[in-house]
Order: structure tokens, then C-alpha cells, then sequence
């Protein structure tokens, strides 16, 4: 991690308008946390929100992460007294084993958390299909303030993010969006889709083609990118300026896209 940098691209960040900032304990092996605690504390803390995460997921891997211990490693971390925004980290067909076992008791100490004030909002991310999303949310949907979820247009289908929508909706609960470019992927297509998207947008990259599909997806409240450089984040602030969702023609282009992606990646 080069401090500089990161310190550099929350200043754009802020300075543009966006406010909310997401990293977990095993980001960045471990220092996620750290860099990006550093660079906040150089700004008014009612100026941004912090969301963090609670490993649960490495529980079921074997690996003793003990919940209140964490939780204060967590804050300590960060720089902070409470965080804005704490998800339960991955909850998917294998770490549901740890987050639905009612005897850990990890769900009850996180809206104890919330309670005392030291957790603002509480969510959860989640990886699972829609059956898992499902029995986790009978259990726990009701302490749930938002599900985070990977929703792109290769995945709506692929990883049935549609479904995981319209259970969500059924259940009025906010969707917030992770791996919009499918961790860049989606930003580097096959040669004629790209030919295709700069012929009808030649003033956007490609990779704004995916923000502009989410703009078509009426649940989403809050975007994560995550930004390598600050080359990526100008261009994803540009995309955020107005609103341009793609018309009938412009999805069946991304559509297109995907289809052809498909064969070549794997559900994660």
C-alpha cells in the first residue's frame, strides 16, 4: 500500500462527493484497515461513513475469531470509536454453519453493538444463492438494515443476483452493490462488444457501461468500486455526475457481452 496515493484518492474522493468507504480485517493482508483509518483521520468525521466487517466466514475455515476481540481490533484499527455501517462479512452456503448457529451468538453481540451506539447501521454481505439468502434472512432478516450483494449485468443470471433482488424487494430490504465491474473484469471485453459500446457512448469507458446497467436496476442504494488508482476513481466520478441509463439497444449490447463472457468465467 502507498500511503501517499491512498491519502491522495480519499482527498478526490471526498472532494467529489463521495462519503462512504468499506475495507475488512482481510483486506490487503491486514492492513486495509490501517491505510484507510489513516487517511480519514485527516478529514471531520461527520464527513465520511466507515463500514467494516466481521470475518465469520474464516470461522468455518478452522480459524478462532473470537467476536468481541475482534470487534475492538477492529475499531483500534481503524482509528475510530464506532463504526457507521458493520456488515457480517460473507455470509454464504458455508459460513451460514457459523452465522445461523444461534449458540455463537454472533448476530445477538453485533445488535448489542448497535444498541450501545458503537455500530451504527448493520448489514450484511452475502455470496450465497437464493435459497441460502433466504434461510438466513427467516432467521435474521428482521435485525438487517441492508444486504450487500455482487450485482452486475454478467451476474444477474450467472449467479442468479435477479433472484436475490426480488427476494430482497419481498422483503423491503436495501441492496447494496459489490463487484459492479466484476473486479475489473468487465472493463476489458471481447473486441466487438467494446466496438459496439464506444460507437453508441464514445465519451464513456467501458467500464462505466457496467454503473450505467446498475443504473437500470431500481434497488440499489449505495455503489462499492474498488478503485486501484486514481485514474479509475476520476472515471468512476465522471460516470456519477448524471444519471444516463442504457436504453433498449444498449442492454441487449451488454446482454451480448455477457452471454459471451459466460463460457469463459466461472460462478464465484
Amino acid at each position: 500500500i502507498d500511503q501517499d496515493v491512498v491519502n491522495q484518492m480519499v482527498d478526490y474522493a471526498l472532494a467529489h462527493g463521495v462519503n462512504y468507504f468499506d475495507t475488512a480485517k482481510p483486506y490487503h493482508a491486514g492492513k486495509s484497515e490501517l491505510s484507510i483509518g489513516k487517511a480519514l483521520a485527516r478529514h471531520p468525521r461527520e464527513s465520511w461513513y466507515l463500514a467494516d466487517k466481521f470475518p465469520g466466514h474464516q470461522v468455518v475455515k478452522g480459524i478462532d475469531i473470537p467476536l468481541a476481540e475482534t470487534f475492538e481490533e477492529d475499531l483500534k484499527a481503524c482509528g475510530v470509536d464506532y463504526f457507521d455501517v458493520y456488515l457480517l462479512h460473507n455470509v454464504n452456503e458455508h459460513s451460514a454453519k457459523y452465522y445461523m448457529d444461534r449458540s455463537k451468538g454472533c448476530v445477538d453481540y453485533f445488535v448489542q453493538q448497535r444498541e450501545l451506539g458503537r455500530i451504527h447501521h448493520l448489514g450484511f454481505s452475502c455470496h450465497s444463492d437464493a435459497a441460502g439468502l433466504e434461510a438466513f434472512l427467516d432467521m435474521y432478516g428482521e435485525y438487517m438494515e441492508f444486504c450487500q450483494i455482487q450485482l452486475n449485468y454478467l451476474d444477474w443470471t450467472l449467479q442468479g443476483a435477479k433472484e436475490k433482488c426480488a427476494l430482497l424487494a419481498e422483503r423491503g430490504i436495501p441492496v447494496w452493490v459489490m463487484e459492479p465491474v466484476r473486479g475489473g473484469r468487465l472493463a476489458k471485453l471481447d473486441v466487438e462488444s467494446e466496438a459496439k459500446m464506444r460507437a453508441l457512448r464514445p465519451e464513456e469507458s467501458i467500464a462505466a457501461w457496467a454503473f450505467r446497467w446498475l443504473e437500470t436496476v431500481p434497488q440499489p442504494t449505495m455503489v462499492l468500486s474498488g478503485m486501484s488508482d486514481l485514474s479509475q476513481m476520476v472515471d468512476n466520478i465522471r460516470t456519477f455526475e448524471k444519471p444516463k441509463p442504457l436504453n433498449e439497444e444498449e442492454l441487449q449490447v451488454v446482454y451480448t457481452a455477457a452471454d459471451r463472457l459466460s463460457a469463459l468465467i466461472p460462478c464465484t
